[in-house]
């Protein structure tokens, strides 16, 4: 993956050109300063001419056709950066000559159609221009929006223009925007399982929406009874209170909150008296102001009845029956529940089956019988799509009879594989022109409400503008978002979040790669160490790690949102003794290389204890269905390189001591689940974290390594896949044929074993073997190393 350019020397970039920015009394040759980032990216922005300098007192000029929470908006922002005064004026008011000046409303009002100066107007929902002229006789703004959420969006993106002046006030860059989303529909969808987010987690997420330009959120909490289990029942008068505040605060960010009701489980679809009770539901939530609406059908058993009248007014079950009961009650809470509200947006719903480009007796009779104005939902081609393309939303597109809207099962982590981690990587791998194929994307984040924002800010991003959209840039700025711009604290958030960066999914390998960074530097380090370049590759790598063992004090220290420092509470305890045990680790491989025996031991045995207290960090009480759990960080890639450096200290003497002797071995395993290549054993020793080997269904399964010469081995690890072992032995032989046990283990949580081995007696053979399993599945392993030195 391109490795974004570094936070601190971008932060300089801008600061060093904005410090040279044109003001009043410059030279009319200066050269303008380079326009500062605006997420998301907009269709269209260019330099205008030079900067305005925001004056003590600012007018802007609004009416009755101005959107209140864009004026607002506008207003704060004024006075946030240097206005003393902000007046709210009429279009025609002249006020004195000199004054800031900005026109915020209908791009079609005559003052600002002026103002944009040719500036062009997007015919699209949503969609704005802006231009900011210092050059004429009027210092002014003009921002003018298609319709009232184009408004607001102006303001965003106005409250991203300014820069500060060399004298340390704010001017607003000279920029020319014409700017529209790509897609109708952005944002997320609070659809995962495990503790709900809090009120005050939701009205911040909201604020946050509106920051980046997303325009829908979906309250589909699996775990809220009222939700699901007790659908029929109607909401508490203090919950319906909640529910008020939510959706006002919704409103005034433009964001469309989406209340959703999973009758799927019990309703009875042919009883009117079930259709009325989840009218009067939809009907309760109307009346607090919610305009949409969503009708989940997923996650359900679909080939039984709830009741006897199904059978006889539907046929026997099964997928074709269940699409037209469920047809039947979709289109008639459209037809006579959204229709008769007006203003209402169209239903959306989640078929049952929404995961696969599989046609079915299913999808043929939602694309037959389905009210073409109903939204259809899709995950992609799998729960968790390691890849969205446009051939895949094409044909998902004919499967449904209509555009999809993706719900993205990216960043929730409310799955088994998910177990003890934070999912920090950047939103990637759907493909540009999706625009062309989707109604829109919402993202379903994590239980971790702030820590969620990371994708989220990426998600919303490529919604905007799919075309423009770049992983990495929009990564660092979400960093910079996070962090207030504080771009000391958001480099230490992206050192943080590369530690938490890989994706797993309902497939064999995860989505996104482990430890990007620390994996290139880790390397480095080695390929330099073989080298001969010892000293270097040490003071290179020790300041990483000096850099890791540091990032949590900074996050914490710093301006980062303190959401996100209490959703990551654990992680970062974690990664600091991780850090400081990677620092402590480097200095006694240094320690050993100038000869210094005794220190050298010293300082590894004080790894090995800063890594045992790590590896002990929990998550604990838990928001997720996983509950208390282990904590990963960098894991893979983070202790590996501390057993490797940790064998080579063991065997400094000895030839070759620091080797993964199993990537030039042989791996055989007992069973391969499913006979399926792609879980076959030779994945456990091919060096990779993306592929595996899985095992048949029983306890008494194992896999092993015949390594390429006899060796002595010193240790063994084991990358555990969420299909692990709660008791297993290590196992050698210097045949194949007899087995000695050299270890037995008993993990408490699924994750990467380290097994240290003092035997000197040369083997040729080193396996796992299960005692018994964690899960109904089998055993799974990403990988095994074993390191050691050759015997000769």
């Amino acid at each position: 993956m391109k490795r974004p350019r570094s936070l601190l020397s971008t932060s300089l970039l801008v600061i060093a050109l904005a410090a040279g920015q044109m003001g009043p009394g410059q030279p009319a040759h200066a050269v303008p300063a380079a326009l500062p980032p605006v997420s998301p990216t907009p269709q269209s922005i260019s330099r205008s001419g030079t900067d305005a300098v925001v004056t003590e007192r600012v007018l802007v000029a609004a009416d009755d056709r101005t959107d209140q929470g864009a004026r607002d908006r506008l207003v704060r922002e004024l006075r946030a950066h240097g206005a003393e005064r902000v007046d709210v004026v009429a279009p025609d008011h002249a006020g004195p000559r000199g004054l800031l000046t900005v026109r915020l409303g209908p791009a079609s009002r005559p003052d600002i159609t002026a103002a944009l100066g040719g500036t062009t107007v997007p015919g699209h929902a949503e969609g704005y221009a802006l231009r900011v002229a210092a050059d004429a006789p009027e210092r002014q703004v003009a921002l003018g929006g298609t319709d009232a959420p184009g408004q607001y969006y102006a303001v965003q993106t106005l409250r991203q223009l300014f820069v500060r002046t060399s004298d340390g006030g704010w001017s607003i860059a000279g920029a020319r925007v014409s700017d529209h989303p790509s897609m109708p529909l952005r944002g997320t969808v609070e659809g995962f399982y495990g503790a709900p987010w809090t009120p005050a987690e939701r009205l911040d997420q909201m604020d946050f929406y509106g920051d980046v330009k997303a325009n829908t959120y979906v309250y589909a909490p699996k775990d809220d009874p009222y939700h699901r289990d007790k659908w029929r029942q109607p909401y508490p008068s203090d919950k319906l209170a909640e529910l008020g505040g939510l959706i006002e605060r919704a409103n005034a960010n433009h964001v469309a909150f989406t209340f959703a009701v999973s009758p799927g489980a019990s309703i009875c679809y042919s009883d009117p008296a079930d259709r009325a009770a989840l009218k009067a539901k939809l009907q309760a939530v109307h009346d607090l102001g919610a305009r949409a609406f969503s009708i989940p059908l997923d996650d359900i058993d679909y080939t039984s009845w709830n009741c006897d009248g199904d059978r006889r007014a539907y046929g026997p079950p099964g997928r074709a029956a269940a699409a037209r009961a469920q047809v039947d009650l979709l289109n008639d809470v459209q037809r006579t529940f959204v229709t008769s509200h007006p203003g209402t947006r169209p239903l959306q719903t989640v078929p049952t089956e929404y995961g696969d480009l599989a046609d079915s007796a299913y999808k043929r009779t939602l694309r037959a019988a389905l009210d073409p104005a109903v939204v259809v939902m899709w995950t992609g081609t799998d729960v968790v799509p390691p890849s969205i393309t446009n051939a895949q939303a094409d044909a998902a597109s004919k499967l449904f009879g209509r555009k999809v809207f993706v719900w993205d099962n990216y960043p929730v982590n409310d799955f088994g594989a998910t177990s003890g981690r934070l999912l920090l990587a950047p939103y990637d791998k759907r493909e540009a022109g999706l625009s062309a194929h989707l109604n829109g994307i919402v993202a379903n984040p994590m239980n971790q409400p702030h820590a969620s924002k990371i994708a989220v800010f990426g998600a919303a991003d490529f919604a905007w503008n799919d075309h423009g959209y770049d992983a990495d840039t929009s990564w660092t700025r979400a960093m910079s978002h996070l962090a207030g711009g504080d771009e000391a604290a958001a480099a230490a958030l992206r050192v943080f979040a590369d530690l938490e960066h890989l994706a797993p999914t309902f497939g064999a390998a995860p989505w996104q790669e482990q430890a990007p960074e620390l994996s290139l530097r880790t390397e480095r380090f080695w390929a330099e160490w073989d080298a001969g370049r010892r000293t270097e590759a040490l003071a290179a790598l020790r300041t990483y790690a000096v850099t890791v063992a540091q990032a949590p004090t900074r996050i914490r220290d710093g301006s980062v949102q303190e959401g996100f420092v209490a959703d990551a509470d654990a992680w970062l305890d974690a990664t600091e003794l991780w850090g400081r045990a990677a620092v402590t680790m480097v200095d006694a491989v240094a320690a050993r290389l100038t000869g210094d025996r005794d220190r050298s031991q010293a300082l590894l045995v004080r790894s090995r204890d800063l890594q045992e207290q790590a590896g002990a960090v929990r998550v604990d009480p838990a928001r997720n269905t996983w509950g208390k759990a282990r904590t990963k960080v960098g894991d893979g890639v983070l202790d590996a390189f501390l057993v490797r450096a940790d064998v080579m200290l063991e065997l400094w003497d000895v030839a070759g001591g620091g080797e993964n002797l199993a990537l030039k071995g042989t791996a055989t395993a007992s069973s391969v689940e499913g006979d399926l290549d792609r879980l076959a054993a030779r994945h456990v020793n091919d060096g990779s974290l993306v592929t595996r080997w899985s095992s048949g269904y029983g306890d008494d399964e194992w896999v092993e390594v015949r390594l390429a010469t006899p060796a002595r081995i010193a240790a063994v690890t084991l990358a555990w896949e969420s299909a692990c072992a709660v008791e297993y032995r290590i196992e050698t032989s210097d045949d194949g044929v007899n087995w000695t046990p050299v270890a037995t283990r008993r993990p408490p949580a699924c994750g990467n074993d380290v097994i240290r081995l003092t035997s000197d007696r040369p083997v040729t053979h080193v396996r796992m073997r299960g005692v018994a399993r964690a899960t109904s599945w089998g055993y799974s392993l990403y990988e095994m190393a074993v390191y050691g030195a050759p015997a000769t």
